[in-house]
């Protein structure tokens, strides 16, 4: 009876590490300046088309010219496994070495910049849509990191509209995303089970909203207007700094310091819950890595010290306080931490970061591990934000989850 009871218990765990919902795994610290883009030179959320191709690029701060690995995995809507074999999704095969990488050049900081385009001779295609993530191994087969990114086909177009909110309590702070499915080649059978949505509000899946069922259809259209369900907190435009010349106190900069590496020193943010919203234009959490002096950015930026400072107000006494942005995959980690500095009487916080155009925003991490992204920012529907959604249909005896449409809108028109 207690072998049994302990196989039972050993099945369990087994089945919740296998069938449960993946996670990305965050790189170590020598692991920096991960991007990971589709057809643009924008850093963002990796959402590219069925047939085109996909870049990630990252740094090795520890000068080894190490070997680096790639397998990629196919996954469900939910993000758990699919059932599906390697064969069936991909044309090729994994498993095999990043081989395109090239050392800094004329940086303080040594590093290698590794790249690993999709497809290529080993790796020609993906063959169907759906979820994917792309895991990054060492040469001792340990998992170094891993991400997240999507494959859609053009079978149905989706329409976006950003509206304020219908609830009076939340209609100055939040914005509504209103859907329109149209299918263009496919028949879309019992779309309330079958059909599944994602709505990222600027490339962020922390905040994602998803599975929204369709309210009621208007010849082949699925219709979303729902009132609050696809509501989301409108925010503040992101704060935003640039040191393309490392030399010289750009666009956010107030002074800076050369030590074994270049040191930036931020003007000191405050608060701006209590304040009116003001129109900043941004790239809505994102960051583009720039050199003014460089031919090559990718090997000649270099790494800097970022020095954020927050100034303190009686609401942040006893709060735990992020850096907070796409620069790290919107991760909350120890070296994203604000800590409080008695001399200056600010909150100060220290982050490694390659040379470019960054936008960052602080937030608060709640004792129940909910991140709170207005407490220091403010939410304003007025914010322009940028929405994606992706449109999910498992056909019927199907035995995966294909993305069937993409479909992209700003709130910088929003609307009653």
């Amino acid at each position: 009876m207690r072998i049994k009871l302990y196989s039972f218990l050993i099945f369990n765990f087994f089945s919740m590490v296998v069938f449960g919902q993946v996670k990305e795994v965050n790189p170590p610290n020598f692991i920096k300046t991960i991007n990971f883009k589709g057809n643009t030179n924008e850093s963002q959320l990796p959402v590219l088309k069925l047939g085109a191709y996909l870049d990630l690029e990252f740094d090795a701060l520890n000068g080894n010219e190490d070997d680096f690995y790639y397998t990629i995995e196919h996954y469900n809507f939910d993000w758990t496994p699919s059932v599906l074999v390697k064969s069936e999704y991909l044309d090729g095969i994994d498993n095999q070495r990043i081989r395109n990488y090239e050392n800094s050049f004329n940086t303080y900081q040594i590093y290698s910049h590794y790249k690993l385009t999709i497809p290529n001779e080993q790796t020609k295609r993906l063959k169907i849509s759906g979820n994917y993530m792309m895991n990054i191994f060492n040469n001792d087969n340990e998992l170094v990191f891993s991400r997240k990114f999507m494959v859609y086909e053009d079978m149905a177009n989706v329409g976006v509209s950003i509206k304020r909110s219908r609830d009076i309590a939340n209609i100055e702070y939040k914005q509504r995303v209103e859907i329109i499915i149209a299918p263009n080649s496919i028949q879309l059978n019992n779309p309330k089970q079958n059909v599944k949505t994602v709505i990222i509000q600027n490339n962020n899946l922390n905040t994602a909203i998803t599975n929204l069922v369709p309210q009621y259809t208007i010849g082949n259209q699925l219709i979303y207007k729902y009132d609050s369900e696809s509501s989301f907190w409108g925010g503040n435009e992101f704060l935003f700094f640039e040191n393309k010349d490392v030399r010289a106190a750009n666009t956010g900069i107030q002074h800076i310091d050369l030590e074994d590496l270049y040191h930036n020193y931020l003007f000191t943010n405050f608060s701006r819950v209590n304040r009116p919203y003001t129109y900043n234009p941004d790239i809505n959490g994102n960051y583009l890595i720039t050199n003014i002096d460089a031919d090559n950015s990718d090997i000649e930026a270099d790494y800097v010290w970022i020095h954020f400072s927050l100034l303190p107000n009686p609401d942040l006494e006893g709060k735990t306080i992020h850096v907070y942005g796409n620069f790290n995959n919107y991760t909350i980690e120890n070296n994203t931490k604000m800590n409080y500095d008695n001399y200056e009487k600010v909150f100060k916080c220290s982050i490694l970061l390659k040379q470019g155009f960054y936008n960052y925003k602080y937030v608060i991490l709640n004792n129940d591990g909910i991140i709170d992204e207005g407490a220091i920012s403010g939410n304003f529907y007025q914010t322009e934000n940028n929405y994606k959604v992706l449109v999910y249909y498992r056909d019927l005896g199907k035995r995966f989850d294909r993305i069937i449409g993409m479909g992209e809108g700003s709130s910088i028109n929003i609307s009653n």
